[in-house]
């Protein structure tokens, strides 16, 4: 019987993933409608990266009022995720290092959601360890809960299907780096394609797991008593 002070989660882990998928695609149609950034399709023609979605006109106060508090609602996501695991018996490292590197994730992305808009050797520096410490430690995060799914019993094959998504994001941004450094030239005008599917690939991860959260019927309380 499910503790009446207890409450089902999922639709945190929902709103999660959600929150910036739909933030940077409404700040791309709304830059795109005030002739800031061209019409096209971001995920191939790199015609626009996501920050250039969020600086100018009315998307930059949309992409600031959603994604700063979508960064917030990441570090409980991702404490929670480290609470999950532990209900669900893995009591390893995945369950301690979630929490922290999803934290340090976190608190990234407000920081390049700050800095976006400014202009300075300092915000743009801010922006990119942002972006990529962003990208990284939430990849490693997810990667640490699809291995302890994997070693579930009960829970091995969502697992598995996990790791190989996280194999997917691996492999995008592997050509990414390996197109770099071969074809320099093609790559400046892909670059930023490869971003928005990276990030399309993160937050669907996001959204996997809302769903195994619900299916696992996860329910959390928030203080004892």
């Amino acid at each position: 019987m499910a503790d009446h002070r207890s409450f089902s989660l999922w639709w945190l882990a929902l709103a999660a993933g959600a929150i910036p998928l739909l933030t940077i695609h409404a700040t791309f149609f709304i830059s795109a409608l005030e002739g800031h950034v061209p019409l096209c399709i971001p995920y191939w023609d790199g015609c626009t990266s996501i920050s250039r979605t969020g600086r100018y006109g009315t998307a930059y106060f949309l992409f600031k009022g959603t994604m700063l508090p979508a960064a917030l609602l990441g570090i409980l996501f991702w404490w929670l995720n480290g609470r999950w695991l532990r209900q669900l018996g893995v009591h390893g490292a995945s369950a301690a290092w979630v929490p922290w590197l999803g934290l340090i994730a976190c608190v990234s992305l407000g920081a390049y959601t700050l800095a976006l808009g400014h202009e300075g050797d300092g915000f743009n520096l801010i922006r990119r360890i942002g972006v990529v410490l962003y990208f990284a430690l939430t990849f490693i995060s997810q990667l640490l809960v699809s291995a302890a799914l994997r070693s579930h019993p009960n829970w091995h094959t969502q697992g598995d299907r996990l790791l190989k998504w996280c194999q997917l994001t691996l492999g995008v941004g592997i050509v990414s780096v390996i197109l770099d450094g071969v074809a320099p030239a093609f790559y400046s005008q892909r670059d930023d394609a490869f971003e928005w599917v990276l990030a399309l690939l993160i937050n669907i991860h996001a959204l996997w797991l809302a769903w195994l959260w619900r299916a696992s019927r996860f329910r959390a309380r928030f203080w004892a008593g």
